[in-house]
């Protein structure tokens, strides 16, 4: 029997609800299989230096100290609930927001409920054998902090699927476990969650870029007009800035550690500058180019008849629709897209309705233009003339009005002789991975790093750099 108030901490009064007990007691021992099967190999033993969410208050949601990572007390929490919240869009704006799932709505909300959820314990499958070449003690905790983070949010989701869906939500609930990330027989749903992510760049850049694009889908949700959702989302918001931040900064150390080896050796040769044991400027624009893209499909087709419906039946908002000054309808509203006509890359005005996904991801561009922007400071400081940048929207895509075009990084639709003559400049190629992992090695030595990224500013909770987060004993 668990003890749900110190097993699961949670502001849901499981200890209440007998039939969410019984579920969760079915459910709860598959989840620790499936971590002990697919989440982080060799880290049993370990004791790492964890934040964990107790309640939602300032100070109970981020509780740090040592804890063995299958006894990680993987919580279900939702902000609290405002009883006087109304929904704040489409056809049902100003009503009471939903406290249980309307019947009409059901098998759609359970869905969009079911991608999210599948999303998080992909990303802890993608990133399984990371900690074997950790660059340090610090990543390492970090990395596992994302993990059990992960494994939170699939917990979040899946104490929606048990309370609010019945007999479907419970066989939603053991699907999200039997799915695997790239599994060929049972994978999971989105293409983006089933690449392995190979070393540490891989791993800093899809958290910089596709853990971005969670920070905007749960924005998005946490408007819903199902109250619990909404909720849901808004505390899961507030674990997905150390997502972000994790790859934002693990990309801007190993920038930084770059440049400083090539203005100590006065090289800017690719050649050269990987012979120094770092990773060249020119691999890292690689990265970014397909990380980029490859998160831009996660927002899919830019005119969706999909998204106009979420809106309208008030499931799916914008990213801070109370703060938009529009009538929340988008009735009469128009947004610009471009496709592909003529061989040229064209405007084309359409009904805003049906381009909110197209929005959605112009947002997300601006963000990470703006980190973008923060990492390019790095080789100014040094006196360095790169810069980074992000190709154009239209770039290796495989979703959308741009799906099976070749488009250039600086916007030119290519023949399909051009763009593969041209790709291995582009994105990476299996030698780039070959040499990246070259540069992997683990790292265990409190206050060491690996040669290719450099220190971070500060530690993790005001502790030291040097500290020992994670012990092997």
């Amino acid at each position: 029997m668990i003890d749900y108030t110190e097993r699961i901490p949670n502001n849901v009064d499981l200890a209440a609800d007998k039939t969410l007990q019984r579920a969760l007691e079915r459910w709860q021992p598959a989840f620790l299989n499936w971590w002990s099967d697919t989440g982080p190999v060799s880290s049993s033993l370990l004791q790492v230096y964890l934040r964990t969410a107790i309640s939602v208050d300032r100070d109970g949601w981020a509780n740090f100290g040592f804890v063995r990572m299958p006894d990680y007390r993987w919580g279900i929490f939702l902000v609290p609930r405002d009883e006087n919240r109304t929904i704040p869009f489409g056809d049902h704006q100003g009503e009471p927001a939903w406290q249980e799932v309307p019947g009409e709505y059901r098998s759609t909300l359970r869905r969009i409920i079911v991608t999210q959820g599948d999303t998080e314990p992909a990303s802890v499958e993608q990133q399984r054998l990371l900690g074997i070449t950790a660059p340090s003690l610090y990543d390492l905790r970090n990395l596992f902090q994302v993990n059990v983070e992960e494994g939170r949010h699939l917990w979040a989701m899946v104490y929606l699927l048990q309370r609010y869906f019945g007999r479907d939500g419970r066989e939603e609930a053991e699907a999200l476990l039997e799915r695997r990330s790239g599994d060929t027989n049972k994978p999971r749903i989105l293409t983006a969650f089933n690449d392995p992510i190979r070393h540490w760049l891989a791993f800093f850049m899809f958290a910089y870029f596709t853990d971005r694009d969670g920070k905007f889908q749960l924005a998005s949700l946490a408007e819903s007009a199902f109250d619990p959702l909404a909720r849901t989302c808004r505390f899961m918001l507030t674990e997905e800035a150390h997502h972000m931040f994790v790859g934002e900064s693990g990309v801007a150390r190993a920038i930084q550690r770059t440049c400083e080896l090539m203005r100590n050796h006065n090289t800017s040769d690719p050649a050269g500058v990987r012979a120094l044991g770092v990773i060249d400027l020119d691999t890292i624009q690689k990265f970014v180019n397909f990380h980029y893209s490859a998160t831009l499909d996660l927002y899919g087709s830019e005119i969706s008849s999909n998204a106009a419906t979420y809106y309208t039946t008030g499931l799916k908002g914008r990213s801070g629709e109370s703060k938009l000054v529009d009538d929340h309808k988008l009735t009469d509203a128009e947004y610009v897209v471009h496709e592909v006509s003529n061989g040229q890359i064209v405007p084309k005005t359409v009904p805003a309705l049906t381009a909110l996904n197209a929005r959605l991801r112009d947002d997300y561009i601006r963000e990470i233009q703006a980190g973008l922007d923060r990492w390019n400071r790095i080789p100014v400081q040094f006196g360095l003339p790169f810069r980074f940048e992000l190709p154009h929207v239209g770039f290796n895509r495989r979703i959308g009005a741009f799906a099976g075009r070749n488009v250039s990084p600086e916007g030119q639709v290519l023949s399909v002789e051009d763009w593969k003559a041209r790709e291995s400049r582009w994105l990476p190629c299996e030698d780039d991975h070959l040499f990246i992992e070259s540069l992997m090695g683990r790292v265990v030595e409190p206050g060491q790093f690996a040669n290719w990224i450099a220190p971070p500013v500060r530690g993790v909770n005001n502790q030291r750099v040097d500290f020992e987060y994670v012990r092997f004993n």
